[in-house]
């Protein structure tokens, strides 16, 4: 594979920094879980296969699944779906949102560290992986975060919860 130029290395991190944060296109991840009144956390639109709660969970374990992936020559995947998704009936706390929301920004900064870090050959495959890069799991990892934050979105506009 050709070398990449240090200038093209520079602008590749940073349009993966933008990506990781949001905002650009779609709404970011602060403007789609702030504000949110506890009442809501557990409220199902109608046909909606999803409740904010089990969305914010979701987001914020497959965030650690992946990062770990990334950095833990020991990763044992979990099991999807049981593993990936938090069951029905329970209601969280204010302080179990704010608990959840706060671990996805920190998994998102160690996200954001490892593309800064110019020594991590984001082309290179994973040691444990199957093929797998760290480019690969950062773009999964923006990916898998901005659909799932149009989903919230999407929810807290049918139940008339979407900030303006």
């Amino acid at each position: 594979m050709p070398e990449v130029s240090s200038v093209a290395d520079a602008v590749l991190r940073d349009q993966l920094l933008e990506l990781l944060r949001g905002g650009s296109a779609h709404a970011d991840f602060d403007t789609c879980v702030s504000g949110l009144a506890p009442e809501f956390y557990t409220r199902r639109p109608e046909g909606a296969p999803h409740h904010a709660w089990q969305l914010l969970e979701h987001i914020r374990f497959t965030l650690h699944d992946l990062l770990i992936f990334c950095t833990d020559p020991k990763y044992v995947a979990p099991n999807w779906p049981d593993d990936y998704w938090p069951g029905e009936g329970v209601v969280p706390t204010e302080e179990a949102w704010q608990d959840s929301v706060k671990a996805v920004k920190t998994l998102l900064a160690g996200f954001e560290a490892m593309v800064r870090d110019p020594e991590r050959d984001l082309g290179a495959k994973i040691p444990w992986g199957d093929g797998q890069t760290y480019l690969r799991e950062v773009l999964l990892a923006a990916d898998h975060n901005s659909y799932h934050l149009g989903q919230l979105a999407l929810i807290r506009k049918q139940l008339g919860a979407w900030h303006d």
